[in-house]
């Protein structure tokens, strides 16, 4: 059996706000608002975990009562957490205002916590890290966490996922050396922000990173789906059409849905599938994980949705 999927970085408190109309700026906004575990790592650990997809995060919870509750709800969903660590600080806390059609307008991030997740502490798992099928780590770590993850994923064999959250965290990848990365998964907005300003186009940026040393680069189009390059081949899918409620966490849902195929040991084009049918079911829920999701429903969508002679 495959070794665990070890993902690294936030675990965070996601309070989000959803607008009941248009946003007025300068005035009073009606809302109905929503606590959820969030944190992108903490997000990928908990729907492999409900996918059965053994799974262990390494990340840092404050010492209060939101950092109890969100181990209390990872451990429940299956997620180890022998890997990670408590500190005397608050929990880190994502807070973001969801648009009436249900994308972000914008969010808010403090926490600081995940800058404890230096190399010296993942030195202490490298037991651990040797045994994963995959690791993927977020850029909510340092730049200098990365890099020691990316030496070691080259010197182990193991391959490593890069998730670059958001424009300000992915910009510590563009000097960062990705020689030996397996996969890197941006948006539209995030993808520019990795490369140099030389790369002025989608086919620069894309090139500029193979001759970096990325072996696979997925770029996410949001309603238009998604593209995984390689240096011989370039797949395009569509995304499932649905009704938006919240868009936050669609991306993570996406990843652990890709990594799930990927531990079922199907080819690249199926697991962009049981990607894009994941990260549908995520879309159509507030908060960033399918919790009623398991791995039986998950197969039986993915045939509704992109059935086999298709």
């Amino acid at each position: 059996m495959p070794g665990p999927v070890v993902c690294i970085g936030g675990s965070l408190v996601d309070e989000l706000f959803y607008m009941e109309g248009e946003i007025l700026p300068a005035t009073t906004n009606f809302v109905t608002v929503n606590k959820t575990a969030g944190g992108v790592s903490r997000n990928i650990a908990h729907q492999l975990a409900l996918l059965n997809v053994p799974v262990e995060l390494i990340s840092v919870f404050g010492n209060d009562g939101d950092g109890v509750w969100l181990k209390e709800v990872s451990t429940k969903a299956g997620v180890s957490l022998d890997a990670s660590l408590t500190i005397d600080r608050s929990s880190g806390k994502y807070t973001a205002i969801i648009e009436k059609n249900g994308t972000l307008f914008t969010g808010f991030l403090t926490n600081h916590l995940t800058q404890v997740l230096a190399p010296e502490h993942l030195e202490e798992r490298k037991d651990l890290l040797k045994t994963a099928s995959w690791i993927i780590a977020d850029t909510n770590v340092s730049a200098g966490t990365l890099q020691w993850l990316l030496t070691f994923s080259k010197q182990a064999g193991v391959p490593l996922i890069i998730e670059p959250v958001a424009v300000p965290p992915a910009l510590k990848l563009k000097t960062i050396e990705l020689d030996g990365l397996y996969l890197i998964t941006p948006n539209e907005d995030e993808l520019p922000a990795i490369c140099s300003e030389k790369a002025f186009t989608r086919e620069d940026q894309v090139n500029e990173l193979f001759q970096r040393g990325v072996r696979f680069i997925w770029l996410h189009n949001g309603k238009a789906g998604s593209t995984l390059y390689s240096n011989n081949r370039v797949i395009t899918l569509a995304a499932v059409p649905v009704e938006v409620v919240d868009s936050n966490g669609a991306g993570d849902a996406a990843l652990a849905g890709y990594i799930t195929g990927k531990y079922l040991g199907m080819e690249d084009i199926d697991c962009l599938k049981l990607a894009h049918t994941l990260s549908s079911q995520v879309l159509q829920v507030k908060g960033a994980v399918a919790k009623d999701l398991d791995q039986i429903k998950l197969l039986s969508l993915l045939s509704k949705f992109y059935p086999a002679n298709e």
